[in-house]
């Protein structure tokens, strides 16, 4: 049991206290249609452009996040972990143009949904100086852990998923991208252990906010509502 506790930080306290929100962000019926091969394609397909405009407007984010990693980072470590994600972001935006191409999906004058226009600008006022860097460390891990977690869960035993989008959940679903998440984890439980009661109520709000854009998302491409 002690070894236990000592694993536990004020992020897995969290995910236990909101379990539903989190499960509803990590096994959404745009999830589990992959995992059971019933996914119709056009909502791949609208999640596959969507998806790349977002990608677009995180990667100013997570600079963001680098920036403040370098001021407040007490070693060199928070950097380098944040780094590697940053950089494997140029490979991401590539995948999505080569996915776009063999589904023959344009990713030029798409029309940006309500759920993603609404997520990107939250995306934003997460960038600001004022942010504190536990918080924007909170919301980097919700982001990156609810694609890991999901698509992790379409390449589990009993999976049924399509052929032709094994290598989609393999980018997000793979164990090196679950390593990243967990060493973000790990930071940002660090920092929050640090943190004010004011910054640590803020990183949990932020924390359900990230959720629930991510349900909306996979809402918009599941029904494209």
């Amino acid at each position: 049991m002690e070894g236990k506790t000592k694993e536990e930080g004020i992020i897995e306290r969290w995910v236990m206290k909101h379990l539903l929100l989190y499960t509803g962000a990590t096994r959404h019926p745009f999830i589990l249609s992959i995992r059971d091969g019933s996914v119709d394609i056009s909502s791949f397909k609208r999640w596959l452009e969507q998806d790349y405009i977002f990608v677009r407007e995180f990667v100013p984010f997570v600079a963001s996040v680098l920036l403040k990693a370098c001021k407040n980072s007490e070693d060199g470590n928070d950097m380098e972990v944040i780094l590697g994600g940053l950089a494997s972001l140029n490979d991401e935006i590539a995948w999505f143009k080569s996915e776009a191409s063999k589904w023959d999906v344009s990713l030029s004058n798409t029309v940006v949904h309500k759920a993603n226009q609404t997520y990107c600008r939250f995306l934003e006022s997460l960038m600001s100086r004022e942010v504190e860097y536990a918080l924007a460390l909170t919301a980097l891990w919700a982001i990156e852990a609810t694609y890991q977690e999901s698509f992790a869960h379409c390449l589990e035993d009993g999976s049924k998923t399509p052929p032709e989008l094994q290598e989609t959940c393999r980018r997000w679903g793979n164990e090196g991208f679950g390593e990243y998440c967990r060493s973000l984890k790990k930071i940002a439980n660090r920092y929050l252990e640090k943190a004010s009661a004011d910054v640590i109520a803020k990183a949990e709000v932020t924390l359900l906010h990230v959720l629930e854009h991510e349900v909306e998302f996979w809402n918009m491409s599941h029904r494209g509502t």
